[in-house]
């Protein structure tokens, strides 16, 4: 399936179910099956990091983006997520596609940071957090334990208003960063104390590349 043409990958991702009862607390939201399509098709197309690769989803929720990454032809799909709920629906995408090259376990990516993988990752995608006044720079954290467990690249979901404060952080962290497509997220009413239907926010897709 990974000569899928995008308006078909599209049409297949529309059909992942998404959470049940989102958890302010963890800002679940499923990645709009749009944008998900778009950015793997990318990934893919431009960058030939899915195809045949090692893939992790860091905070990877009902599934979205694993879904599409095995549909891309992936190797082998790792999800990790830390809400239970999520992962039963994220199994039941998995069983629903028919995948058996997709796992996913329960764990929070922030205790990552210190664990020494045996293998890196070919590929890591995620679409963090993009943090509330509780959660301020979540997503960097996010990143940062992204780069650690990659061997070749990361793939993040940013706001376009951080834009300037990443790159700051790449040259930091001694990694090449490239935004390779601007994307207007469409987030929809969630949580009681969303006022508007939908809300279109400005996000940018990073490629981070390891030196």
């Amino acid at each position: 399936m990974a000569c899928l043409k995008l308006k078909k990958f599209e049409e297949f991702l529309q059909t992942v179910d998404g959470f049940e009862n989102p958890k302010v607390t963890l800002e679940q939201y499923i990645t709009p099956s749009h944008i998900a399509s778009h950015m793997l098709y990318t990934i893919q197309t431009n960058y030939d990091d899915l195809e045949n690769k090692l893939v992790l989803d860091l905070g990877c929720g009902a599934g979205m983006l694993s879904v599409g990454a095995a549909l891309l032809g992936a190797a082998h799909v790792v999800g990790v997520e830390i809400d239970a709920d999520a992962i039963e629906i994220f199994k039941g995408n998995i069983e629903g596609f028919e995948l058996d090259n997709v796992d996913c376990i329960q764990w929070d990516v922030l205790g990552m940071e210190d664990i020494d993988f045996e293998h890196k990752f070919d590929t890591v995608l995620m679409n963090p957090p993009f943090g509330t006044k509780q959660n301020s720079g979540i997503d960097m954290k996010f990143l940062r334990i992204g780069l650690a467990l990659a061997d070749r690249s990361v793939y993040s979901l940013h706001k376009t208003s951080t834009r300037d404060h990443i790159k700051k952080k790449a040259i930091e962290w001694k990694v090449k960063a490239t935004v390779v497509a601007e994307l207007k997220y469409n987030l929809p009413q969630t949580y009681k104390f969303h006022k508007k239907s939908s809300v279109d926010i400005a996000v940018d897709l990073w490629r981070f590349e390891k030196r």
